[in-house]
């Protein structure tokens, strides 16, 4: 299969598809007004602060389903990776929106515990019970597309904390009404919150990773080299990148040196090389240049055997090829 056939097929596979998130949208909504309603009627932060964080779930859905619009699109002559890295760049916003939303909760419930209000229990238990159906739909709906791209893991991310929430909800209710416990509706607040921003945490800094174009934390780089360096015609291996343009789509560039040899004859070494970094590490967009001997430039980094780097110091880039 054709280099260009594997990146198509990568590509749609790291679009979350449309139809999940569209009934995550749907679900999570209707439900957000619900429990806002039933925490206005029935007094409780916990319940209101969970219809609050489900709304912005409302937004981060509906970023998601954009973005995954928006990153099927066709790469054109301006946008030549297309538009992948847009449901990375949501995912970030969800991340921060999500830590932003925790801090925010923590301080109000450190508000209603210096200032405790009356609670109808009764009313925050059944609401609460009601969310916390529709945020295991959400979820269930969403589980799959979680486990190929970052933009769907955001989204199911968040509706996970709504579900925690929700069960936090529900257990202070169940507090207060054996116990009279009405701090238990704030200190349930701050453990979500708490939960909510370790959650978003790793959102925040895998997309941040991708956007500043770290290397995949699976791949070992050192390895990459050396299993390019067995491919046969193959001398050397060097400035080597690698990096990820969208979830689960991981590109690579090297130059790699050959013995002096016709141009036709290399063919099958790059032909070689692209279906190891594809079989082996799940690079499917290389871009290989040949050399019959080692470049030298002042954009020529040379990664050493063990993934140590050195720069060289500026000369022409010149090669007899």
């Amino acid at each position: 299969m054709p280099q260009h056939a594997h990146l198509d097929e990568a590509l749609r596979k790291s679009v979350g598809p449309a139809r999940p998130l569209l009934l995550a949208l749907g679900v999570t909504l209707a439900f957000a007004i619900v429990e806002l309603v039933g925490g206005v009627l029935s007094g409780s932060l916990a319940l209101v602060s969970d219809s609050g964080h489900m709304f912005t779930d409302v937004l981060a859905l509906a970023l998601s389903l954009w973005a995954g619009l928006v990153a099927a699109r066709i790469a054109g002559e301006k946008q030549t990776f297309g538009f992948l890295r847009v449901e990375i760049l949501v995912a970030l916003v969800n991340g921060v929106a999500l830590a932003v939303i925790s801090i925010l909760l923590v301080y109000e419930a450190v508000q209603r515990i210096q200032n405790p209000v009356p609670i109808d229990a009764p009313l925050m238990l059944g609401v609460a019970a009601l969310g916390l159906m529709a945020n295991i739909v959400g979820a269930l709906i969403l589980r799959q597309g979680a486990k190929k791209s970052l933009n769907m893991q955001g989204a199911f991310l968040h509706i996970l904390g709504d579900l925690l929430s929700s069960i936090g909800v529900i257990v202070s209710a169940l507090l207060i009404i054996a116990f009279g416990l009405t701090i238990a509706d704030p200190v349930i607040s701050i453990a979500i919150a708490i939960i909510i921003l370790y959650s978003s945490w790793r959102v925040i800094s895998q997309s941040t990773l991708i956007l500043l174009e770290f290397t995949p934390s699976y791949l070992d780089m050192s390895e990459v080299r050396t299993r390019m360096m067995k491919v046969p015609g193959v001398v050397d291996v060097h400035d080597v990148h690698a990096w990820t343009l969208g979830s689960g789509v991981v590109a690579l560039s090297a130059h790699v040196q050959v013995e002096d040899q016709p141009v036709s004859s290399c063919s099958c070494i790059i032909k070689d090389c692209e279906a190891l970094l594809r079989q082996e590490f799940k690079i499917v967009h290389t871009t290989l240049q040949i050399e019959y001997e080692a470049c030298e430039g002042e954009i020529c980094v040379f990664r050493r055997p063990g993934g140590a780097h050195a720069a060289v110091e500026p000369e022409p880039h010149e090669h007899d090829h």
